[in-house]
């Protein structure tokens, strides 16, 4: 990566991270935006992972799993009773330097296996509209579902806040996690009372979280931004949902994965809906424009629905504190080219819906 787009990118991230509400990772990505040495250390990260994901998280490991150092009073979530005094970049970048060795040993093999389970609020509205357009019963495969929480995403109890009340109010009472997004906008999502029946759950998943092994799981919580205390709840809540309901995730190459789930797993009833979310940012311009290919090909053999929650600005210093992410469907049906519908736009965290219908 050239000076300019080093300069770029964490330009970039830094603007991500305000209007993701971490000042943290913002002050730190700015700080990064000027110091080589740190952009060479974070572009050690395996070919495909996004280094300011990886070094932070790698860094976050090292605080959550007990290193002592002055940074840790700048994370709440490692010391959550810390009043932190003066610049936190100035001690991160000594912590870079004194923990180097231990950093790179998590930054050349970790991958951002980030797992926001609140993005379910995200995901729920799109099967349900995929359910009352059809009248069927839903195959689930998600492509990047990491440890995945969101399959299990008809386990967890809703509730679509405006103001402090509650205009929606879905799924178990006894639910192990209550998610609450915030309604935006004038329109509210015509749910229907039950959950969509969903008859299969697959996850295509290259590098698969195990749940039952603590360093995955604090890999998990490493990948969560410092500031962010009910996500860490959450997380809490799904890896207990997920152990105690273990789903199907299958272990290698979505894109080569994705035919074999649907042709031979799949019975011929029931409507099959491949979804993904935050996880194409990683595909290459290849990698995407064949998923597209593949789910036009299967088309021709059965109708197929695509649920995407993804980034859909533009990765430009002059709009760096624009861009949204839709919630958009596609139907392939074999014979035409598939129209992308955007139902809502969401945080890329599920805090928040805007329903758009």
């Amino acid at each position: 990566m050239s000076t300019v787009a080093a300069k770029d990118y964490w330009g970039f991230f830094a603007g991500e991270a305000k209007r993701g509400h971490s000042p943290l990772y913002e002050r730190l990505a700015l700080g990064i935006r000027e110091t080589p040495e740190l952009q060479v250390l974070a572009a050690r990260a395996k070919k495909g992972q996004p280094p300011a994901n990886i070094l932070f998280g790698a860094v976050h490991y090292l605080l959550l799993g007990g290193q002592d150092h002055k940074l840790a009073d700048h994370y709440p979530s490692v010391r959550p009773n810390a009043r932190p005094d003066g610049d936190a970049f100035p001690l991160f970048k000594e912590f870079c330097g004194a923990f180097e060795r231990d950093l790179l040993a998590l930054i050349e093999t970790r991958v951002t296996n980030t797992n926001e389970v609140a993005r379910s609020s995200m995901l729920y509205p799109a099967f349900d509209f995929v359910a009352r357009e059809t009248g069927e019963a839903l195959h689930l495969i998600e492509i990047g579902p990491s440890a995945g929480f969101n399959l299990n995403w008809d386990r967890y109890r809703y509730s679509f806040l405006r103001g402090a009340k509650a205009v929606i109010e879905r799924g178990p009472r006894d639910s192990r996690l209550h998610l609450s997004p915030e309604l935006r906008g004038d329109r509210v999502p015509p749910l229907a009372e039950q959950f969509p029946i969903v008859a299969n759950r697959i996850g295509l998943e290259l590098n698969p979280v195990d749940l039952s092994k603590l360093e995955d799981r604090l890999w998990l919580k490493a990948l969560t931004w410092p500031e962010h205390a009910p996500r860490f709840a959450r997380l809490d809540g799904a890896i207990a949902e997920a152990m105690a309901h273990p789903q199907r995730i299958w272990a290698g190459d979505a894109l080569e994965l994705l035919p074999v789930a649907i042709v031979r797993e799949l019975p011929p009833t029931g409507i099959a809906v491949v979804y993904h979310s935050h996880v194409t940012y990683q595909f290459s311009v290849a990698m995407r424009s064949q998923l597209n290919e593949t789910l036009s090909t299967l088309a021709r053999k059965r109708p197929i629905y695509r649920v995407s929650v993804e980034w859909n600005g533009e990765f430009s210093p002059s709009k760096i504190n624009e861009g949204n992410y839709p919630i958009n469907i596609r139907l392939y049906d074999g014979q035409n080219e598939p129209v992308k519908r955007t139902i809502a736009f969401a945080d890329p965290h599920g805090g928040w819906l805007e329903w758009r219908g």
